[in-house]
């Protein structure tokens, strides 16, 4: 049977660890500490947590400020909130100087589920994407965010890291993780399927199930956004000659678009994106979401025999 974890409790636990091995890391969160799993730093640190209610713009404002003097500074909201509220202070103050400040956002996508549009980011990807010296990671489970939270401590300068609510299935055979190295999850020369995310578990049950129709499809896990894996996109782009990427955000200024980029200026191929088109999000269950917004593996399925058939 597939564990299924929060990614959100491992970022909890993970954080609280870094904090016993580093004095200089503190946490800030806006009245969402319960929600984040920052609570549990707070209950072991509590002269390293800060909780600023609802104020998002302050508490990135007070972050660079933190940085700027040796601390490596921890900031957790909803990702909604952690973005579009405060982005203004992440291009100005955080990332402009390239401070030590790492965005762990939770609540990410549609899967929010019942809190609806208000709550749900399905730009935040976009929005840090365009902002120089950001790093961006989108972990596929639970194990992987454990580690792109330790990548970030050890790394210097601004980072965004996406987790979701809901639980998420381990993923098996990723290998370990590196920043800005794509994991081949799945071999395949009639297409690849590349994915961030929840995503990367519809991509592989997508995969099975096009086996089965003589279909040979690759997966690979592109969990950093930025700095990107141009190599790999491009070795697959070459390898097979169709691409279809899978995110659970706009398809436009994210993962996909990021793609369309290289392989539009190194190597032209057809690219079929399975994401949210231009619409805002909606209250509702995860796994009904997830149907309407066309993000299902029989959706991954469907796009994969359009690459096929045109071929």
């Amino acid at each position: 049977m597939v564990e299924m974890l929060y990614q959100r409790d491992i970022y909890g636990k993970t954080l609280v660890e870094l904090g016993r091995q580093n004095k200089d890391i503190v946490a800030l969160d806006a009245d969402l500490s319960n929600s984040t799993r920052t609570a549990l730093f707070a209950k072991e640190f509590p002269e390293r947590f800060f909780n600023f209610g609802v104020a998002e713009q302050n508490m990135l404002a007070t972050a660079s400020g933190l940085a700027s003097c040796g601390k490596i500074v921890f900031v957790s909201t909803f990702a909604m909130f952690a973005t579009g509220r405060t982005w203004d202070q992440i291009r100005n103050s955080v990332a402009y100087n390239n401070f030590n400040v790492k965005i762990v956002a939770t609540h990410a996508g549609v899967t929010v589920g019942p809190d609806g549009a208000s709550h749900q980011a399905l730009e935040d990807i976009a929005l840090m994407r365009v902002i120089p010296n950001m790093k961006i990671i989108v972990p596929c489970d639970a194990g992987q965010t454990g580690e792109a939270v330790i990548a970030a401590a050890n790394t210097d300068g601004p980072f965004y890291i996406r987790l979701g609510r809901s639980k998420v299935p381990n993923i098996e055979n990723k290998g370990k993780f590196e920043l800005g190295k794509a994991q081949v999850l799945r071999e395949g020369k009639d297409l690849a399927i590349i994915a961030c995310g929840i995503m990367v578990d519809a991509a592989l049950e997508a995969a099975g199930n096009l086996l089965k129709k003589g279909i040979k499809a690759g997966v690979v896990n592109l969990h950093t956004i930025n700095p990107l894996d141009r190599d790999m996109v491009l070795r697959q782009a070459r390898s097979t000659g169709g691409l279809i990427v899978c995110e659970e955000h706009t398809v436009i200024g994210g993962l996909a678009s990021s793609i369309d980029e290289i392989v539009a200026e190194n190597y032209p191929t057809k690219v079929l994106r399975i994401g949210i088109r231009n619409r805002f999000g909606q209250s509702g269950e995860s796994a009904e979401l997830l149907k309407e917004y066309n993000l299902t593996s029989a959706d991954i399925e469907k796009a994969a025999l359009t690459i096929i058939v045109r071929r």
